[in-house]
């Protein structure tokens, strides 16, 4: 990324073209999905913006089917889903572990986004759960030469009982730390976003000592709502896709699917089993199984009436055509399904503390999905029975909100 020997040409500041920079979380693809939505949104409201993308897989697949630009440093980033899927094992990811194993990575992408916001100016950069950017602009706030604004829609780190006290110390100091640096540099953040509203949040405290989260958040950040970045289906369009993916009247379809982070192979090899289980529990039942970016579907075994994709585009679109779902805990595919009110499974990590406190707080909230522990998982015929019984269940889920996406670039519209 040096730049010493280039030349560049001075413009005046009035007649710069406006631009931002986004910088979307890795890990899955719920975040690449929704920033989309809300650069579509900030376009609207200044039609010059030029936005750029610093960004690696798989959100870059995500990118490339929305037609946005992705910035040529983004080749220098080293890879965080890489890491997270080394760290993970038989559906198990103790998520904060891996984030204190990642500093490396996050060092070195860091030093990739200074170079970038040195040699071009950005009126605005966008950091959701960019992790790395903000706490080293915190821990450097000399760097900053742009407004900058933080999206996420999770606050507070949480111990997991495997972790037991130690974990609960960390978890604590890490908060403590964040919880200093807001209020020393409350003028590094522009804007703090969460994407979701209060009661979203968990009644909880940082740690002993420290305040709770849900009334620190509050007085900290802005809510946007749930950005799901799309209107739910009509039942026409539900039936063209119905249609399309070859279901018949009279059965019924079950979409799995375990997000784009490439560590739920575990659990599409345990759904996998279930399979002969689960037709003969409900004979018309059949199945699409979606891999996602990072895994490989070869590597899956075959069953009869289970079809097997890898990346689907507009996944939301499938998943709202279901009769029932079965997936991991992912904050936006769950949310897709509840905005959708389709009945479904969830299968948190294990230990990980993000899908089983701050997620599932949020879906419990909104009366959505039924959470099954990977332990009974395993069990073929229990995850048919549970597979079969949620098929049957009354949706009453709280609705969704359809407008976060333009409450979000609202409120970052306000700083270009």
């Amino acid at each position: 990324m040096a730049t010493m020997g280039k030349s560049h040409t001075w413009v005046r500041a009035q007649r710069r073209p406006k631009k931002a920079l986004f910088l979307s979380s890795p890990i899955g693809l719920g975040h690449a999905r929704r920033d989309v939505a809300v650069a579509q949104e900030l376009r609207r409201i200044h039609p010059g913006l030029q936005i750029e993308w610093l960004a690696q897989h798989p959100v870059t697949r995500v990118l490339a089917d929305a037609g946005e630009p992705v910035h040529p440093a983004s080749a220098f980033l080293a890879n965080e889903s890489a890491h997270i899927e080394d760290e993970s094992a038989d559906h198990d990811l103790h998520a904060f572990q891996a984030i204190r194993r990642m500093d490396e990575i996050l060092v070195n992408n860091f030093m990739v986004f200074n170079d970038v916001v040195d040699e071009t100016y950005y009126d605005l950069v966008i950091g959701d759960e960019a992790w790395d950017v903000d706490y080293f602009l915190h821990e450097n706030p000399e760097l900053k030469r742009f407004a900058f604004a933080w999206m996420t829609d999770f606050v507070g780190w949480l111990p997991m009982p495997a972790g037991g006290d130690a974990e609960a110390e960390l978890t604590a100091d890490y908060n403590a730390e964040m919880i200093e640096q807001r209020a020393r540099y409350r003028r590094l953040r522009d804007r703090s976003v969460f994407v979701g509203n209060p009661d979203d949040i968990v009644e909880a405290s940082f740690g002993p000592g420290l305040p709770r989260i849900r009334e620190w958040t509050e007085e900290n950040y802005d809510f946007a709502g749930y950005v799901t970045g799309f209107t739910p289906p009509s039942e026409e369009e539900r039936a063209a896709v119905r249609a399309r993916l070859g279901i018949r009247p009279g059965e019924l379809l079950c979409v799995v699917t375990v997000g784009g982070s490439g560590v739920g192979g575990a659990l599409l090899r345990r759904v996998m089993d279930a399979v002969p289980a689960a037709r003969r529990m409900l004979p018309g039942l059949r199945f699409l199984v979606v891999t996602g970016p990072r895994i490989d579907p070869a590597s899956m075994p075959r069953r009869r009436a289970a079809s097997i994709r890898g990346f689907v585009p507009d996944l939301y679109r499938t998943l709202a055509a279901c009769d029932v779902a079965l997936v991991q805990g992912g904050l936006t595919t769950c949310m897709e399904l509840a905005a959708a009110r389709r009945p479904f499974v969830y299968v948190p990590l294990e230990n990980h503390f993000e899908q089983n406190l701050h997620v599932r707080h949020r879906l419990e909230r909104y009366g959505a999905g039924t959470c099954m522990r990977y332990a009974e998982a395993v069990d073929p015929d229990a995850l048919a029975a549970a597979l079969v019984a949620e098929a049957s269940r009354e949706v009453r889920y709280r609705p969704v909100e359809t407008n976060g996406a333009s409450r979000a670039a609202e409120l970052l519209a306000e700083l270009i």
